[in-house]
């Protein structure tokens, strides 16, 4: 990626590959003594008081998280990362980022009443960058955040995250969806699929934390910006919903993902591919250039180029695949390793269907 960097957005720690630029984490610092959206009723606009209201509404879902490590003494310990969070149900489950936790010693989680205790990590997932952790609260304490659907999202609505940039807990901000079906990479060897793309300001310290719709809705989990300035700059890129919340309870329930595996290498089809192999024009898809040797896609009977043939993925199970984040997330949040899958398939100048059944990533 040209002058341009690539980031995780946890605050602090050069492991997170960002310089902390002299921010404190635990700042004194109480949101729940601000101004009050009902306060402000006479001096709003319509869409400021949409902003305000929400605000006061989903903000008791969202966690500060402060990361240390272990010093000499027995009791003594130094700020390590931190990032952001939120919660995930009233059993005490708080969802960030794996990047934001790995490798720390001590984790606390600061919540927006000024209440902070110490959180166990229950397990973290390399591949979608995701942490599931744990806090001992009574229910009443707890107010987890609503789900919304990806699948319903559209280019331009409002999006809104709420996190703690540079250690500034709780801030807002807000934009809109710029993008939908973006690939970033996750900390291990596979990408993450269906990304959400926003330019509402995400920034070090937003990590792990949600970002919401104007309904109030958690549509995905700030994760990375892309940026020459090792800063915002209208490029963020959040995890979808569903995939977090698939992510969630295997590592509530088991303590580990296990995805479904296809082995394939493709890219998207563009002009290149369209006048070497004379495609329509409009033709959508995957080329398959490559297939793992014994993968699923190969024992599935799927080309890769072998004597000048060529497959192209158009759907799966139904499902238009426009690119590579499409088919990534697809196969993170809606199958299982033994599925099998009905793959639609540009052959010798038709569509073809061709069931594969699926491995497992491990």
């Amino acid at each position: 990626m040209k002058s341009s960097w690539l980031l995780k957005l946890g605050f602090f720690g050069a492991s997170l590959l960002l310089v902390a630029f002299g921010f404190g984490l635990g700042t004194a610092f109480s949101p729940a003594s601000q101004v009050t959206a009902q306060d402000t009723t006479a001096v709003l606009t319509e869409i400021e008081q949409i902003y305000a209201d929400l605000y006061a509404s989903v903000s008791p879902s969202v966690v500060s998280i402060e990361v240390e490590e272990r010093g000499v003494g027995e009791n003594e310990f130094y700020p390590f990362s931190g990032g952001s969070g939120f919660i995930y149900d009233t059993d005490g489950h708080i969802i960030t980022n794996f990047h934001v936790v790995q490798g720390g010693d001590r984790i606390a989680v600061n919540f927006f009443d000024g209440t902070i205790v110490e959180a166990e990590l229950i397990g973290g997932d390399v591949d979608a960058d995701l942490a599931v952790l744990k806090v001992n609260l009574p229910e009443d304490q707890l107010q987890p955040v609503a789900f919304g659907d990806p699948d319903t999202l559209v280019i331009g609505q409002t999006a809104l995250a709420i996190g703690s940039p540079f250690g500034e807990n709780w801030t807002l901000t807000a934009g809109i969806i710029s993008a939908l079906d973006r690939t970033i990479d996750g900390l291990g060897d596979y990408q993450i699929g269906a990304v959400i793309q926003t330019d509402a300001a995400i920034n070090p310290g937003n990590s792990g934390g949600p970002l919401f719709n104007i309904h109030g809705e958690m549509l995905g989990v700030n994760s990375q910006i892309i940026s020459d300035r090792r800063a915002n700059s209208g490029v963020g890129f959040a995890v979808p919903s569903d995939l977090v919340q698939r992510v969630a309870q295997d590592l509530i329930e088991k303590g580990t993902v296990d995805y479904a595996y296809l082995g394939i290498n493709g890219e998207e089809v563009n002009l290149s591919w369209i006048e070497n192999y004379n495609l329509p024009n409009d033709l959508r898809g995957l080329v398959i250039t490559g297939t793992t040797n014994g993968g699923p896609a190969e024992d599935g009977g799927l080309l890769n180029l072998t004597n000048n043939a060529i497959d192209i993925v158009t759907a799966i199970n139904g499902e238009p695949v426009y690119s590579l984040g499409t088919l990534i997330g697809y196969l993170a949040s809606e199958t299982f390793p033994g599925d099998q899958i009905t793959l639609t398939v540009w052959r010798d100048g038709q569509l073809i269907d061709v069931d594969v059944v699926l491995g497992s990533r491990r």
